[in-house]
């Protein structure tokens, strides 16, 4: 036990200063530590708002393909009904008695071509 005293006071101020120093940077690291797992349920709560919120994206995107999916089958059932009347004008374009008729036929062929070139654009 004398010497235990002993070598306390034989430490030099030197070796005292750097044991402090050590002592302070595992206290400064253990309140970061605290502060750290103070800050973590805030950080998992923040975290859990943004998974809803891309979930609520996810879901927001998943009907807008689902409807722009029906708007398509529209479409092609407008494409479909225009070529049949493409076809009933070409077939009664061989039974005109007239070019007025037959001038009437061109255009709405015409114009159910065009119509069929925007559907399938859109």
């Amino acid at each position: 036990m004398a010497t235990e005293k002993k070598n306390d006071k034989e430490r030099s101020v030197e070796e005292r200063l750097k044991a402090l120093y050590q002592l302070q940077t595992y206290l400064s690291e253990i309140d970061r530590i605290k502060i750290l797992r103070g800050e973590l349920p805030n950080e998992v709560k923040d975290r859990e708002d943004e998974i809803i919120r891309f979930q609520t994206r996810i879901a927001k995107h998943e009907e807008e393909i689902a409807g722009l999916n029906t708007l398509i089958k529209t479409k092609q059932g407008e494409i479909e009904m225009r070529r049949e009347k493409i076809a009933k004008y070409e077939e009664q374009i061989n039974n005109v008695r007239n070019n007025r008729e037959f001038a009437f036929l061109e255009k709405e062929k015409e114009f159910e071509s065009l119509e069929i070139e925007l559907a399938e654009k859109n």
